[in-house]
């Protein structure tokens, strides 16, 4: 499996960016597809997940309300509809694909290559 992060830019604060992440092999109805960002020096953290059967999703709260997650499963892809960007959202940002109902990197075991976000106040 092979996951493909894109979308990224510089945009202002209070701007709009989409990321999509393509996955190369097919993503099954067990699955968990999460978001996840990492800022300079910081750890990686946790952004949102998504069910891909279900659909249900679960965000952290610093996005709640500003980020949107979706997916489309004819062409197993994977988004990120982040409004209202502030500079503390600046990270490389990773999707990633796992089975566990989790907001853990390491329950996730396949990982794109990051997009970088960079929001200017």
């Amino acid at each position: 499996v092979q996951l493909q992060a894109s979308g990224g830019g510089l945009v202002q604060a209070w701007g709009s960016l989409r990321l999509s992440c393509a996955a190369s092999g097919r993503i099954l109805s067990s699955h968990i597809m999460g978001w996840f960002r990492q800022a300079p020096g910081k750890e990686r953290e946790f952004v949102v997940a998504i069910r891909w059967s279900r659909g249900s999703t679960w965000y952290a709260d610093s996005v709640k309300g500003r980020f949107t997650i979706s997916r489309d499963n004819s062409k197993n892809t994977l988004y990120l509809q982040m409004n209202d960007l502030k500079p503390q959202d600046t990270a490389v940002y990773y999707c990633a694909r796992g089975t566990d109902w989790s907001k853990l990197p390491s329950d996730y075991t396949y990982w794109g290559q990051g997009t970088v976000v960079t929001v200017s106040s």
